[in-house]
């Protein structure tokens, strides 16, 4: 008997006493789904500069290939977020791009909208001034709507640079009528059974004011806009000490808890790894989903199972494929924590009003050693034990640094 199969039946053992299906909670970790984002397998960094990685993705096959590495991996990495117009595919050809995601054993997931980087859209998008520029931002959006019927996506994401800079530069009740307009404009040509999720931002690039600064914003446009329409939250786009698993609570109470953006900061949007600076943060998140998936309320619940996970990580330092399977396994650990709190017992504190009962209930669940249960999952479900030890020894990073092949551009490294 290996020495995870015995720590696996001494914590089911302790488990099954405190009342917990463990076939059931196998069966749920077993659906669990990350979405990992395109654009972390390519050469990024900061406004400064550009550090490549050898073996960077430089097409966007090359990124499908990584994406679809971080599932062989995990077995919960299924589908990959695109962003256009970085993944245009080569030949142009949506559907061959579809087909070549399926062939490597994944799904194309969101399709990300990318109006931000054009030199016209300095003083915003849909936002902007100009209703030419506006125009612009929504046909590009217009053909997100296109592509996502092309690769099957139910999913598009929508993220606003437009803000001021200073005082008097715009009228700011005008920017916000320009807002609603414009996304309504694009929310009637959703595609059937698909959702628009609205990010939020409360700074950056935008000084002065960001025009959809905070999760409350975003909460508006997307009730104003109707059902297909809701929240996305990117864990990033707060002021320090913010409560996220608050938000994430009210949001799916009201029906509009829509998709995450995962990734983990220090002082702002600084896209780090999933769980390296608050892992206690990524577990109360999951708590709150799954405390409300097990409710039974409504729209709670059917909400709760109907969330976009998605990351979204910068990796200027630290390498690619392994970086996002370490992020996947975080969440991975956060969300096997959230199912082992006892519910009943938490509840029973917090009605009785035990405050240092129920924290500390909470807390202890925070701290349960889960990776005999996941290796257990692994196991049953045909993947590595220890997925990252398994994809450096698979050889694929020496392989496709020699495979890709880079040049020098004016603004860095493509």
């Amino acid at each position: 008997m290996s020495s995870h199969t015995k720590s696996y039946q001494f914590l089911s053992e302790n488990l099954v006493k405190q009342g917990f299906d463990l076939q059931k909670v196998k069966a749920v970790l077993k659906t669990q789904a990350i979405e990992t984002p395109s654009w972390a397998f390519a050469n990024s960094g900061t406004r400064f500069g550009t550090f490549p990685w050898p073996g960077a993705a430089v097409t966007t096959r090359h990124k499908l290939d990584d994406a679809a590495m971080v599932h062989k991996m995990t077995g919960i990495a299924p589908s990959v977020a695109v962003h256009i117009p970085w993944d245009v595919p080569e030949d142009g050809d949506y559907n061959g791009m579809r087909q070549y995601a399926g062939s490597q054993g994944i799904r194309i997931g969101a399709v990300n909208s990318n109006v931000f980087q054009d030199y016209g859209y300095k003083l915003g998008s849909i936002a902007h001034p100009d209703a030419k520029v506006q125009k612009k931002a929504v046909d590009h959006m217009l053909e997100c709507c296109e592509i996502m019927t092309k690769v099957n996506s139910t999913i598009l994401s929508l993220w606003f640079a437009d803000g001021t800079n200073y005082a008097g530069q715009d009228n700011l009740r005008t920017r916000k009528q320009r807002i609603e307009l414009n996304l309504q404009e694009v929310y009637k040509h959703l595609p059937k059974g698909s959702r628009a999720l609205i990010e939020y931002k409360f700074f950056e690039p935008a000084f002065y004011s960001t025009d959809i600064p905070d999760w409350g914003t975003a909460y508006m446009l997307a009730k104003k806009l109707g059902d297909q329409a809701q929240v996305l939250i990117d864990l990033g786009h707060h002021p320090l000490g913010t409560n996220i698993e608050q938000i994430v609570a009210f949001l799916l109470d009201e029906g509009k808890m829509g998709g995450f953006h995962f990734n983990d900061h220090r002082y702002a949007d600084d896209d780090l790894m999933v769980g390296s600076v608050n892992p206690f943060g990524l577990f109360l998140i999951y708590d709150a989903i799954v405390s409300a998936q097990q409710s039974g309320e409504h729209p709670a619940s059917e909400t709760a199972n109907n969330i976009a996970y998605m990351i979204d990580q910068s990796h200027n330092i630290e390498g690619k494929v392994g970086p996002m399977i370490h992020s996947v396994l975080n969440c991975q650990e956060a969300f096997a924590k959230a199912l082992l709190v006892p519910r009943d017992k938490l509840h029973d504190a917090q009605m009785a009003g035990d405050v240092l009962g129920a924290h500390r209930i909470l807390v202890n669940a925070s701290k349960r050693d889960v990776e005999p249960l996941l290796a257990q999952v692994r196991e049953e479900m045909g993947v590595p034990l220890d997925p990252i030890a398994a994809y450096f020894q698979s050889g694929y990073e020496e392989k496709v640094s020699k495979e890709r092949v880079y040049k020098k551009s004016g603004s860095g490294y493509q």
